[in-house]
């Protein structure tokens, strides 16, 4: 909910209620990487998600590193069922912009996932990234496991420490479990957007600092 030029997150009797099935289809496979979007996926993959601005870019990120199967765009973190990119655009859903991503854990391990994440937007910005102001660009990590969680909660804490030594302030990315935060799959214009529109916009852009090597340790 946006008053004045303030993004504000809707309670959820605010929110918009959305409706029990989404309108659309979802493509049968990712067009860069060829795999379906949706599962189920295979056997000892992952699941990850991740909130960091416009979904664009950021799924672009992800796409392009070894070891990720597939990738999807969607709304998460909200309250809203099914909603619509305009309705998460309102401000009234409560969602976040986010990328799902499988991967295989022989390849890239998920510490190396985190570390792209860290270094691919500023995770101080709160309710915005660069110019894209709204609570869907927030920035978040929704875990799928104790061990996502806590990894996660200690590269939090080890790439806070370099970015204060940068002159950065307070991190204020969400880390929360994906469990009862259901991803809302977007429409099937936003999926691998940049692959079918290569000069289209991607908001997408990180701070400059290096998240530590080994960030699964928040002292390592």
């Amino acid at each position: 909910m946006l008053f004045g030029r303030t993004p504000v997150l809707p309670t959820p009797d605010q929110a918009l209620r959305g409706r029990p099935e989404p309108g659309f289809p979802v493509p049968d496979r990712h067009t860069v990487l060829g795999n379906p979007l949706v599962g189920p996926y295979p056997a000892g993959f992952e699941v990850a998600d991740f909130a960091l601005g416009c979904f664009w870019g950021a799924e672009r990120k992800f796409w392009e590193t070894e070891g990720v199967w597939t990738t999807l765009v969607g709304y998460q973190g909200g309250h809203t069922e099914n909603p619509s990119y305009e309705e998460v655009c309102s401000g009234m859903t409560g969602h976040t912009e986010a990328v799902r991503v499988v991967f295989d854990p022989s390849v890239v391990p998920y510490e190396s996932l985190l570390k792209l994440f860290w270094e691919s937007h500023d995770p101080t910005q709160g309710f915005r990234q660069g110019n894209d102001v709204g609570t869907q660009y927030r920035s978040a990590i929704y875990t799928h496991s104790p061990e996502q969680a806590e990894r996660a909660d200690a590269s939090r804490v080890a790439y806070q420490r370099v970015l204060e030594g940068s002159g950065y302030g307070t991190i204020t990315t969400e880390i929360l479990p994906a469990e009862g935060r259901a991803f809302f799959v977007a429409e099937p214009y936003h999926q691998q957007y940049l692959d079918k529109n290569p000069g289209g916009y991607c908001g997408i852009g990180g701070t400059g600092v290096s998240c530590p090597i080994g960030v699964a340790k928040a002292d390592g």
